[in-house]
This record gives C-alpha cells, structure tokens and sequence, in this order.
C-alpha cells in the first residue's frame, strides 16, 4: 500500500508512465496532510492554559480530523485500486454481441465507482475545510498559519478531485447519475471556497 510506504516512492511511481497512482490518489494525500495540520494546531493547543475553556472543544477536533485523516490516506490507495478494476473491464473480450454486452456493463459500473472514489475524497476535503475553521478560531495562534495552510490544501484538493469525478462522468450513459454527482461536487465546491476565504481572512488577522 503507497500510504504505508516511502513518500519518494510514491512520488516517483506518480512521476513515471504509470496510470497509476494518479490524479485522485495525491489529492486524497495532500488533504490528508491538511487533516493532519488540523490535528497539529489541536495538540499544540491541548493542555494549555490560556485555551482552557475550548479543551473540550479541541479534543472534540483531534479526534475528528484524525478520523478524517484515515479515511483519506484509505482513499490514496482506493483510488489506484478502482483504476484496476476499470482497466480490467476495458480488456474484457467484445467478439460476440452477449460479450459487448458483457463488456458495456462492467465498464460503466467500473466508471461509477472509479467516480464515487474521487467523490468521496471531495466530501472528505469539505470535512477537513470545516475543521479548519475551528482550528483557525479556538486553536492556539501560535499555529493558526498551519490552519490556514490545512484549508488552502483542502479546497485545493477539493478542486483536483472534482476534475476526476468529471473525467469520469463523461464515460457514463446514466445521465441521472452525472446529474446528481456532478450537483453534489458544485454544491462541496462552493462550501469549500467559502471556508477557504474565511478561514484564510482569520489566519491573516490572527498573524497580525
């Protein structure tokens, strides 16, 4: 599994011709990252006592954006495996009409999975968006930058993974599926901007 592995390694296999890693995986690794600079304003902050009436608060957050870390660095590796299942589909045999046949449904069930990967990831950079927001406001401002980094990378991230949601969509005939997917990332998309535009106007602020 890449997550458990070197970051050189992924980086070089993400380099090279490979079809994958790709796209989706790094986006799910650098929201990762933004989880866990979450994480880091919240354990900078716990304990202290000028921030003793938010502990709670921060323990609430800790625990919540380590959570949103590991379904991320689960999704680094999901999306690599759903581009196998696809290449596997496109490599099925298409000489007889029942083997066409064959062949289209197992393609556009593996296109709607390859999309709800890429989906997930934007949901979860929402998620790390949101809690970048609490981290900016009550956690220690001596971190409020990492803050402020946490949210720029995960609207960043957010953006890539709706470009492999829509790359996807394309190959899909289930026009009420492209529909409702397609709303669902505008709808995460607009959520995420706004928290990053605030979250950023905070740290700024807070830096002084």
């Amino acid at each position: 599994m890449y997550i458990e592995g070197r970051i050189d390694d992924f980086l070089d296999k993400l380099a090279s011709s490979s079809p994958e890693p790709g796209g989706g995986s790094a986006s799910a690794l650098a929201a990762a990252i933004g989880a866990a600079l979450v994480s880091m304003v919240a354990n900078l902050t716990v304990g202290k006592e000028k921030y003793a009436d938010v502990q709670d608060k921060i323990a609430e957050l800790a625990d919540a954006s380590e959570g949103v870390r590991a379904k991320l660095q689960e999704l680094v590796q999901k999306d690599t495996e759903v581009y196998g299942v696809l290449a596997g589909a496109f490599k099925m045999p298409r000489e007889t009409e029942d083997e066409k046949s064959a062949r289209n449904d197992a393609v556009q069930a593996a296109c709607k999975e390859a999309t709800m990967v890429p989906y997930a990831i934007a949901e979860q950079c929402l998620e790390v968006a949101r809690l970048s927001e609490l981290a900016a406001d009550i956690g220690n401002v001596n971190a409020v930058s990492d803050a402020g980094c946490a949210v720029l990378l995960a609207e960043a991230c957010a953006q890539c993974a709706a470009l492999n949601v829509k790359i996807n969509l394309g190959s899909i005939k289930d026009e009420a599926f492209n529909m409702e997917k397609w709303s669902g990332i505008q709808d995460i998309l607009a959520r995420s901007l706004t928290l990053k535009d605030k979250v950023v106007k905070v740290t700024y602020q807070k830096l002084g």
